[in-house]
């Protein structure tokens, strides 16, 4: 029996929540669809682990886009409607902003919020609801015009909320509001999820995440991130989707400028109409595709001309006594020496030490994490990635390690107790570590960074020129929605939707 068909439909190189999703979308459709993952297991980042018989959380902190079960957002709908049924456990607070003068816990609602900030900050209860409206308006918008493109004059009179703040900076609008800065504190810890600092962030990217986030609240999986992956993979297989784990794709075959099949690193070809490939443009275009004179210098351009945003290093330790026992008291925690957004971004560019970090305890919204009478604590920072391009093979033991140490001491101090007394097991995680699991670009998580030239808006008018290689598409973190596991859905969704355009376009 042939290991794989004579021919596809479509072949998704990458098992994770993008290339799932495109899969999913695909099959739903009836179409033939092969999926190559590079490792034993799907899901990409979205996993989990185990060390001394407890299983821990790999990345997620909270997941974006899914709503409660009367009021799906896209990405909580998409699963509905594919038929993944992921048991969803909502958050209970937006985060806990532990900013020098400031200790606050923030809620989503986006009165709720807002209130909560103005007991913080007396008197600036109705310019933050304000704020928080507007985000809302534009992410109402986001949401319309990505399911009914409209002309320039239609979106005028439609949205016009949309048009007049599309572009500007994030920080530009909200300077316009005159808010204390205390009250800007407090609503700037969630930048760290986009990756740009306020000054060359979209205010339509801030939008979407403060009108989603606080608007709606954020969810994880009770079996942590990997339920997803599981449960797709296991829907997409019943929908007839052919997954082969363990086969990594060496090559990208391309003829007449189109994309016709793959080449694996274990010499077998395979051939389909066409191809989703979650790995980057920069790894597909500087390598993968054969022969290499079928790729366009304009893609070569537009990789080198595109800046790549975060990666992550991570600090995850399981504890042996509860979250209440060591005076862990919320679930997410932004902590930091400023929350001037262009001042941490500043930093993160280089090796440490590290003042900006956010810090999750999966047990204060998911009690059965761990076992009875210990609890899960992530301490976690997202540099950029050309700092750790710098670290040796020599050094970078070395260098892991003082990183840890420094971030356990930092969170140490703040929460009074010695993190060290207490850990059960000790898991660090770095952008090499993200790299070599994933196969991510240099271990960016992030894709390419939001600025005021490159991002939603920007990337949608261009993406037909940036379609290099025809039956050739791309789906992941490094797409048009941008970072994070819920864009991945989205973008790997984006990728199955314009394969099925095209079909249906070639079709006539």
């Amino acid at each position: 029996m042939k290991f794989y068909k004579d021919h596809y439909d479509v072949i998704v190189i990458g098992g994770a929540l993008a290339g799932l999703s495109a899969a999913l979308m695909l099959a739903d459709k009836g179409k033939d669809v092969l999926v190559l993952e590079r490792h034993n297991l799907p899901g990409g980042i979205a996993t989990s682990f185990v060390r001394g018989g407890i299983e821990i959380e790999a990345a997620l902190h909270e997941m974006m886009s899914i709503g409660d079960k009367d009021r799906r957002l896209k990405v909580g709908k998409f699963f509905d409607d594919m038929g993944v049924d992921v048991d969803w456990i909502k958050v209970p607070e937006a985060y806990h902003a532990a900013i020098p003068g400031l200790e606050v816990t923030l809620h989503p609602g986006l009165e709720t919020f807002a209130r909560e900030v103005d007991a913080a900050v007396p008197g600036t209860y109705d310019k933050v609801l304000a704020v928080l409206n507007l985000c809302n308006t534009v992410f109402d918008s986001v949401n319309e015009l990505s399911i009914h493109p409209m002309s320039k004059p239609q979106m005028l009179m439609k949205h016009e909320a949309f048009v007049k703040t599309a572009g500007y900076s994030t920080q530009e609008v909200l300077d316009t509001f005159g808010l204390p800065q205390k009250a800007l504190d407090l609503l700037s810890p969630y930048w760290i999820y986009v990756g740009t600092g306020f000054k060359e962030l979209p205010f339509t990217i801030f939008s979407v995440l403060m009108a989603d986030y606080i608007g709606y609240g954020s969810f994880i999986p009770r079996k942590f991130s990997h339920e997803m992956s599981l449960k797709m993979a296991e829907r997409a297989e019943a929908l007839g989707v052919q997954i082969e784990y363990r086969q990594h794709v060496d090559k990208i075959l391309v003829k007449d400028g189109k994309a016709y099949g793959v080449r694996t690193a274990r010499g077998d070809e395979v051939y389909a109409d066409y191809v989703i490939s979650s790995a980057y443009p920069n790894k597909v275009y500087t390598s993968m595709i054969e022969p290499a004179s079928a790729v366009p210098a304009d893609a070569v351009k537009m990789v080198n001309g595109r800046r790549l945003s975060l990666t992550a290093f991570s600090v995850i330790l399981i504890l042996d006594k509860s979250a209440e026992e060591l005076g862990i008291k919320d679930y997410s925690v932004f902590h930091g020496d400023t929350m001037d957004t262009n001042k941490c971004y500043e930093e993160l560019k280089g090796l440490g030490p590290y003042h900006y970090i956010t810090c999750i305890c999966h047990n204060l919204a998911n009690p059965d994490a761990t076992p009875p009478g210990t609890c899960s604590y992530s301490i976690t920072t997202l540099p950029r990635v050309d700092g750790w391009k710098t670290v040796s093979a020599d050094d970078y033991d070395r260098v892991k390690h003082e990183v840890a140490k420094q971030l356990i001491d930092y969170m140490s101090e703040y929460l009074g107790v010695n993190l060290l007394d207490h850990v059960l097991e000790c898991v660090i995680e770095t952008p090499m570590t993200v790299a070599h699991y994933t196969g991510m670009w240099n271990g960016c998580i992030y894709g390419y960074a939001h600025t005021m030239e490159d991002h939603i808006v920007a990337r949608l008018q261009t993406a037909e020129a940036e379609h290099f290689i025809g039956h050739l598409e791309f789906s992941g973190a490094h797409q048009i929605s941008g970072d994070g596991m819920g864009p991945a859905v989205t973008n790997g969704r984006k990728a199955a939707k314009n394969v099925l355009d095209t079909m249906a376009k070639e079709a006539k």
